[in-house]
Parts: structure tokens; sequence; C-alpha cells
């Protein structure tokens, strides 16, 4: 029997929408295969949770359909026929010293080994890292540096990931506080050290390291970073923002050196109840000192392998389309309030907006104003793909629509991705698609949430209960944003998770911090039970379909006739990043077969750690990695407030085998 690939599935799946989706299928949907990285087989081995070695490798998204394996233990083959389910394999007379390669086997022959595994004998790989120099800010304010956040891409074109690593300046005052106290949320003000973006091997060695210098300002929403393979040829660039005295990664310095656009001081007046203090007379004002509200801004590109600045281009949107030192009147006026509150609110991301290869989108604001670009890197060239604007005569709906953070997904089944931002969707044209009018919100998930539905689900928090019709969470259709189900609430809704934790119905459980009540994929609430304590991350761990929860330094199993969460996983000696919110420095499925890795950093920041599964399982599934929104996915996920990434596809309970990807590999020149 013939299998259909994603497009084709995907055209199926839309057609039971009726008529409007099979005229967009046929006003633009073609099935060129988007391009991906071509990675290795990426075998890894630990100790197994019971007894002996768990070998485990990646099922590629290029690999035949037949493919099989053969493991071998120290030059031997150890299965007695190749391999033709789970990418995964239990030998129980493996020891600490044993050394392993997977062997795929197509129709009988033997067409390539794995690069050899050593067994990770405490369950995790643990890799070095060089934390920079301490400093002292402007104010007399010491700090130094603790491991944030994290992307993965193959810099060098060998098959493997690097590890570009963030580091935020943290208060040398509390040096045993884990989150970045020294940088800062924009309603603040207040100097902060620079953020630093590093590179290195899975082995330790640091390939570069960039100093996006005085005139970026460290915190969860100035220093959005994407690595991604923009241009194709099998090695991924690095885009940021930067500014004068941005340092690449071989030292040269970007724009002036001796500019400083830091506010040294001084007062605006404020009408935001969180960045303001009252003045004795009763006028609230927003402190200055350290914001950055003048001075130029760009997007640069960065060479993978050395870090080199290879292009840089104006950012757009500019603070104001007039000038690069604008009053806070002009501030005002552009963004809503006077002092880079809302202006300098910055989300990123990757997307395939042409439906074959991948462009950069750069947004600013959301809470009023909300803009985003999308940019191509083609054949040395860094140009500007589209635009969009709420301010805009048309797109007034779109403003104030904007979250903490960004998903992208191809949400009307064209092929080509569209930008999911908050409480709007933005189509791969740069036209606005959708609004809900739910205003803004700190969590969201974008995925195949209700598989008796056709196409994507959204389900996510809202902030703005007195501006939205009193809903503090809601599931939408992604392709048309009507609301499937919503929930109620009084106040903020900080925090919105799903996931099929829960067999017992189908598709995805949902839970918000507004109740302690769990959900159906379909809205109904689940009796007994109170949802799990975790709210923030989610990721697939052990054997079965479903997924796991991640707080803290813990991989937790839900109990659904108990209502309780058993601990899978506490990585001792090491911690989570992202203060409150309790996430890792990264999670994705980094290596090994399709279950998730979770990278941590040590408190004295000398390592980080990465731990994979002991868990055996029967599923067979290509590496989330080569399925494109999963991907994209990762490369987004330091973004904000950073949230899990989602296949573009149901993983759960009595799930059906998913499409095989169509995608096409780009490897580097030899």
């Amino acid at each position: 029997m013939m299998t259909m690939n994603h497009a084709a599935r995907r055209r199926v799946a839309w057609a039971a929408l009726g008529a409007a989706a099979l005229w967009t299928l046929a006003a633009g949907a073609h099935a060129a295969p988007r391009w991906m990285e071509a990675l290795d087989r990426g075998a890894v081995a630990v100790p197994a949770r019971e007894g002996g070695n768990l070998v485990t490798w990646r099922l590629l998204g290029n690999d035949a359909q037949a493919t099989a394996f053969d493991v071998y233990r120290d030059g031997k083959k150890i299965t007695a026929r190749p391999l033709t389910g789970g990418t995964n394999y239990v030998d129980q007379a493996g020891t600490p010293q044993s050394i392993y390669a997977v062997h795929a086997v197509v129709r009988g022959k033997d067409v390539g080994a794995s690069k050899p595994a050593i067994v990770w004998n405490e369950g995790y790989l643990s890799v070095p890292i060089e934390q920079p120099p301490a400093g002292v800010t402007p104010s007399g304010e010491a700090y130094h540096y603790t491991a944030h956040e994290a992307s993965v891409a193959d810099l060098d074109g060998d098959g493997r990931y690097e590890i570009i690593l963030k580091w935020d300046p943290v208060n040398s005052a509390d040096a045993k506080v884990t989150y970045a106290s020294n940088a800062r949320d924009n309603a603040f003000d207040g100097y902060t050290g620079p953020a630093y973006l590093d590179a290195y091997t899975l082995d330790g060695k640091r390939l570069w390291r960039i100093n996006l210098g005085k005139n970026i300002r460290a915190g969860a929403h100035y220093t959005q970073f994407q690595v991604y393979d923009y241009d194709g040829d099998g090695v991924a660039e690095l885009a940021v923002r930067t500014s004068d005295g941005t340092i690449d990664g071989t030292g040269k310095v970007l724009g002036d050196a001796h500019a400083d656009w830091r506010e040294k001081g001084g007062e605006v007046p404020s009408t935001d109840r969180t960045g303001g203090k009252v003045l004795a007379d009763g006028t609230m004002v927003a402190p200055l000192q350290g914001r950055i509200l003048k001075g130029p801004e760009f997007l640069t590109i960065f060479d993978g392998r050395t870090g080199r600045a290879l292009a840089s281009e104006p950012y757009w949107p500019a603070r104001h389309p007039e000038t690069d030192a604008p009053t806070a009147a002009q501030f005002k006026d552009t963004w809503g309030d006077g002092y880079g509150n809302r202006s300098d609110r910055f989300l990123a991301g990757t997307a395939y907006l042409d439906g074959q290869r991948p462009s950069i989108v750069m947004a600013r604001g959301y809470y009023g104003r909300s803009t985003l670009a999308a940019w191509d890197w083609r054949d040395g060239k860094l140009t500007r793909r589209w635009t969009f604007d709420s301010a805009q005569p048309g797109n007034e709906k779109f403003g104030g629509q904007g979250n903490h953070q960004l998903s992208v997904a191809d949400v009307d089944g064209d092929g080509r991705d569209e930008i999911i931002y908050g409480s709007m969707a933005i189509d791969d044209n740069g036209k606005g698609l959708w609004s809900s009018g739910l205003k803004h919100g700190d969590a969201m998930a974008v995925s195949d949430l209700d598989p008796a539905r056709p196409g994507l689900e959204k389900f996510g928090a809202h902030e703005e209960i007195k501006h939205n019709g009193g809903i503090g969470s809601a599931m939408l259709d992604a392709r048309t944003g009507a609301i499937l189900w919503s929930t109620r609430a009084d106040k903020d809704t900080g925090r919105a998770v799903t996931a099929d934790i829960d067999p017992r119905f189908p598709g995805s459980e949902a839970w918000a911090s507004n109740s302690d009540i769990l959900y159906t994929a379909q809205g109904k609430p689940i009796e007994g039970v109170k949802h799990p304590r975790e709210l923030s991350f989610v990721m697939w761990w052990d054997g079965d379909d479903l997924r796991e929860l991640f707080d803290k330094n813990r991989i937790t199993k839900w109990d659904w006739l108990t209502g309780k969460s058993h601990n899978l996983l506490e990585a001792t000696g090491a911690t989570q990043t992202g203060g409150t919110k309790n996430i890792p420095t990264l999670s994705a499925d980094l290596f090994g077969d399709w279950r998730e890795e979770v990278i941590l950093h040590t408190p004295d920041e000398k390592f980080l750690r990465i731990y994979t599964t002991p868990y055996p399982t029967e599923r067979r599934l290509v590496t989330l990695m080569h399925d494109p929104q999963y991907r994209v996915a990762v490369a987004w996920q330091n973004t904000a407030y950073n949230q899990p990434p989602y296949p573009s596809y149901f993983i759960g309970h009595e799930m059906q085998t998913p499409p095989a990807p169509d995608i096409v590999v780009r490897k580097a020149a030899q």
C-alpha cells in the first residue's frame, strides 16, 4: 500500500473542513520538501533502569522506510537479527566500560555505522563551560554570570549538535540565587551586565564567544537569539539583535566601540503601575537609569563556525521611524509608554514561510503595538521578506494580542508556516490571519492537541481578564482562532500547560493556574483529581506515549488514578533556570531515539549536564528534530518565557503512526 507523504495527508485532513480549506490549498499549496539539517545516528548509551545498558539512536527523516538496525558492543554484533521496532536496545550483559555502535541495515545490506557510543555511567553527559568574567555596573553593583538559556544547531556540518548558551548577569550579592537578578524586566530601571553567547561542542570545546555589549540590555525580553541553517549550506548561523559595542566571535567590535547609550538617570511620567513609582505630590513616574532608549539597533547574522559577523541591517521596526533618539512623548505616541517598557519587548522565531527554506522572524511589542519582520539569509545577503504592524490601518484588531513568546506552525494546511503570536496569527505572507481578542498571555502551546478534530489547536493562558470577558485560559482552533472552549477567571492567569497525561481520555489534557481543575482536550473537567502542581514544562521521557512533567530539576510521572506526580528523575547537583518559571536550560530531542533530553547547569557554573532517558520503548518514531514544527520550536524555545516544543502531530495514548516527514537534508560541503 502506498504511504502518503505529510503534505498529502494534510490535504485529506483539511478536506473535512469544506470549501474554504480546499480553496486555500488550491490557491497556493505545494509539496516542496523542507530543507532540514543532516544529522548523524546520534547513538548514546546509559545504564538501563532495570539493569544493563540502554542503547538508543535516531531514526532519521531521510531513512528508508524499511531501515532496520544491528547493535554492536566492543566490535561484536549482539543482536540476533536486525531490529525493526523502537530504536533502542537493552544490553543486559553490558558493562560501564562497553562501547557501542549501531549499524543501519536496508534489505539485508549494512549501509553505515554510527559513531562509537561510550556509556554515560552517571546517566548524563557533563559538558564543561567557561563562565565570563565578573563585572561592576556604573552604579556600583557587582555581578557575575549564570548559564541561562540555550539552543542547539549543527555549527560545523558534522551531523552533531553544538550548544549555543546565553550567559545572563546575576547580582554577586545573591550568589546562591539561580535566577538572573541583575538582568531586568522592562518594567524596571537599573543597569545590567552585558549578555554573552557561547558555542560549545558536546566535548566542551568553546568555539566562540559573542559579547552583546553594554548597549543591549540583559533580560528575558531583550536578548532573543535564533540559531538555524538559514541558507541551506549545511552549517547553522546565529541571528540576534546587536548595537554599538557588540563584539563578535573573532574579537571584532561592531559599530562605535566607545558609545554608551544607557540612560544615566532621570524620570518620565508613567501610568504603568508595575514600572512607576509615586512621588510625594502623587505623580507616578518611571525611573530611567540603565534603560536604553536611543542609539542604533541592528539584526546581525553570525557565522556558526567562527562567530564572525557576516552581515547587519537596521532592526525593524526602530524605536521611532524618524529618529534614533525619540523623546518620551514620541515613545508614548508610538508604543504606549514613555520609557521603553512596551517598545523593548522582543520576540524571535524561525519559520518556513515559503514552505521550503527557513526565514528569521524578529518581533517587537505585544502589549499594545505589535510588529513582526521576516528576514531571509540567502547567498550572503540579509534581506527583509515582509513586515507586519498592528498600527497600520486595517490591523487595529491585532494590537495588544501578543504573548511573552510566539509559536510557529502550518495552521492552515497550505504547506507554509504561520506565526501564532499569542491571541493572534500572522499568515506566511505577513498578513494578519486571525485575532481572537483574548489579549495578552504568559504561556501557550500549538499542536494537534485534539486528534479527533482536523488540524491543529492552540491552548494558552490569558492575563487581561477585565478586557477579554473574564477568560483565564482557552482552547482555540489554530486555523481560525475560534474559541473551542474556555475557563473563567477573576485575575491574571499566569501559567497554562497541555499534554496527554491521562490515557482514559482522548487527546491532550489541559490545566492552568486559575483553578485546580484538569480538563480533557474537549474542555470537560476530569472528576476526582486536581491538576498537576507542575505548571511550566513537559517532556517525553519514559517508555509509553504519554508525556511527563518537568519542574525545577525533576521529571515526574502523573498518576491519573491518585492525582499525584511521582519522580522519575531528580537531577541532584544540577539546577533549573528561568527564575520562578523553573524551566530547563533547554529540553529537546538532542540524540538517541525520539524521547527528549534535558539540559541543566551545575550551581558552580562550570558544567552543563545533558540527561537522557534510561527507559526502553517500543514506540518507533522519526527523531522529533526532523519534524519541522518541532525543530523550529526548539529554535524559538529560548524566547522570553520559554515554552516546551510540540510536533505537528499528536503523540499520546492510541496515537496514529505519523506520516514520514516531507524533508530533504542539506549536507555541508566537505
